[in-house]
């Protein structure tokens, strides 16, 4: 099934370095397309497609603008219902993410799982590897998690409601909540809390802790549009910062980036020769909302 929403990741030189790491570090990935992007504001920027796990994700090397931080990271969920030597490869990755990484919460036993961990990576990524419950309710391996902090926190519930309200194929999942007693965290906002967009699982969280990072464009999500329509519905409805409007790119009012983008311009810059791929570039660059009938015009040279 194609994936409509796909993580998208901003290095200042080392997406490709990046991308062969973390696919010799889960199973069943491997990189998909690799290209440079020439005549962009940031240079040539080399750009990589890769899989982990069976989920897409996106990577460009395009400057020291923006930097990875935990606010976004990926929640890995090793399933024994899934893979009998889940316990076995959860020590595995997580010793293979640790070498030059941070440690943010040890990996431990925890009142919610066995097995659990959270790392922020050599390259600056952040990732909760988690041993599930087989007996729950089955998951992707690969999840998005959105933390929201400092005056963010306590608006993890309202933010996975804007998103099921916009988004199609969309449904909530679990939640469960912080009790009382566990200050800072107020008790009733949001513990932990999965969601679907677009058949895409996500997991929102709220957390009081002295984080001293936000939301920024290091971490995007790229919405794929089939039309036109689509796309200006989830413009119209996502865009929160206008200043922030640039080449497909939006922030939302929680301070979440987003690309939405047509599904044929994915295609333009896999399939095109090297002139209609800076074409569909240059084009791009003047805009703010893509026309897609605009960088059809670009790729066929009118």
């Amino acid at each position: 099934m194609k994936q409509n929403i796909v993580p998208h990741l901003w290095y200042d030189k080392e997406a490709r370095e990046a991308a062969e790491f973390y696919v010799s570090v889960f199973p069943e990935s491997k990189i998909t397309n690799l290209k440079t992007i020439h005549d962009t504001p940031s240079g040539d920027a080399e750009e990589v497609a890769f899989e982990l796990w069976g989920q897409s994700f996106m990577a460009i090397s395009a400057g020291p603008y923006f930097s990875l931080n935990p606010s976004i990271s990926f929640m890995v969920n090793f399933d024994p219902a899934r893979d009998k030597n889940a316990a076995q490869m959860i020590e595995e990755v997580w010793h293979k993410l640790s070498e030059g990484g941070k440690v943010l919460m040890p990996f431990d036993t925890y009142p919610f799982s066995e097995k659990y961990g959270w790392i922020q990576d050599k390259y600056g990524l952040t990732w909760q590897l988690i041993l599930t419950n087989p007996e729950g309710e089955e998951r992707p391996t690969i999840m998005p998690s959105v933390m929201f902090v400092g005056e963010n926190c306590g608006n993890a519930e309202e933010a996975v409601n804007f998103y099921l309200s916009v988004f199609s194929d969309a449904k909530n999942g679990e939640i469960a909540r912080y009790p009382a007693g566990i200050e800072p965290d107020k008790e009733g906002t949001v513990m932990f809390s999965d969601f679907m967009l677009e058949d895409q699982w996500f997991v929102a969280m709220d957390s009081a802790q002295d984080h001293r990072f936000q939301f920024n464009e290091a971490v995007s999500f790229m919405v794929f549009c089939d039309t036109q329509e689509k796309l200006d519905n989830y413009w119209e409805k996502l865009s929160a910062v206008p200043e922030a409007e640039q080449c497909g790119w939006l922030k939302d009012k929680y301070g979440i980036s987003w690309q939405i983008v047509p599904s044929e311009m994915d295609e333009m810059m896999r399939e095109g020769n090297p002139d209609q791929i800076l074409r569909v570039t240059q084009a791009t660059l003047q805009m703010k909302k893509l026309d897609i009938n605009e960088l059809r015009k670009a790729y066929k040279g009118m």
